[in-house]
């Protein structure tokens, strides 16, 4: 049996979530670790990538919860509890990119467009947030098992998925999913700059079609806009259906009401990481009872 697991975007928060989740599940007997397939976008590349390259959900999730969270202090990628950026186009872009009412890779050119315009932090910096979960790495450094993360070309709105053939350092392309437009610089990866993967979907569940189990995991939380709330789990269940249609037995993770509190509207705000963190742990205990026969 070929299993894959799918880890979706939702900014530092998420990462917590994420991590907290997956130490949840192996407190459970379910070895996220083990899948066959790891593919992450944005957030989920990073916590990814880390499962990939050997390292303990549970050590990750510790360290999380452990953070002060009254701290000014970097998280993923540099950011500070400094107040976001205006993002209003952005999401108005990101929805018009899975409406079906123009290319979708025409609507992400343009986000690109407005993401290699707007003004950040460099991407030394960028790069140098993530700290030595990425930074102790090899330049050309790539997980020994089968990963992969996802990206959108900021020129041409192209869809890329980053794995151990692209002749990538994960380094980057970790940073790459990760680079939200407006938010953060659009990383540059052989000649070309590439911004956050979920440009085209917050999961690109898709890419696990050909596994026989899968585990979704999609970081949808409170939301200031149910309607895109609502149209990205719509496309979210397209990628699903994808899947299902490929033999798939697919199990989808969202956060529950405790963790969806933990969460919060700002996925960006550092300090709701710790709280995050236990949330997801206290939901991958309970989850792992009925995800074993999927995984086992």
């Amino acid at each position: 049996m070929k299993r894959a697991l799918v880890l979706g975007g939702g900014g530092p928060v998420g990462i917590a979530w994420e991590s907290g989740l997956l130490a949840g599940l192996t407190e459970g007997g379910i070895d996220p670790a083990k899948a066959d397939f790891i593919v992450g976008t944005s957030a989920g590349s990073f916590v990814g990538a880390q499962l990939a390259l050997g390292r303990s959900a549970t050590k990750m999730a510790t360290a999380i919860m452990a953070e002060n969270p009254s701290a000014p202090r970097p998280t993923s990628g540099g950011q500070s509890n400094a107040a976001p950026p205006d993002l209003t186009i952005l999401f108005k872009k990101m929805q018009e990119a899975v409406s079906g009412v123009r290319p979708a890779k025409e609507v992400r050119a343009e986000i690109g467009a407005w993401a290699l315009e707007a003004k950040t932090i460099s991407e030394e910096t960028f790069i140098a947030g993530f700290g030595r979960a990425l930074n102790d790495l090899a330049e050309d450094a790539w997980p020994e098992g089968n990963y992969a993360c996802t990206a959108v070309d900021a020129h041409t709105g192209e869809f890329v998925v980053w794995n151990k053939e692209a002749g990538v350092g994960v380094k980057r392309a970790v940073a790459s999913s990760c680079a939200v437009p407006g938010v953060f610089p659009p990383i540059t990866i052989k000649g070309r700059r590439y911004v956050d993967g979920g440009m085209r979907s917050p999961t690109n569940a898709d890419l696990a079609k050909g596994y026989d189990a899968v585990i979704a995991v999609s970081v949808t939380g409170a939301s200031a806009d149910p309607a895109m709330t609502d149209r990205f789990r719509k496309q979210l269940d397209k990628e699903l259906q994808v899947v299902r249609d490929g033999g798939a037995r697919v199990e989808l993770i969202v956060p529950d009401q405790a963790s969806i509190s933990a969460l919060g509207i700002n996925l960006m705000d550092p300090r709701r990481r710790p709280g995050a963190a236990k949330a997801g742990l206290e939901q991958g205990r309970v989850l792992a009872a009925q995800l074993r026969s999927i995984w086992s």
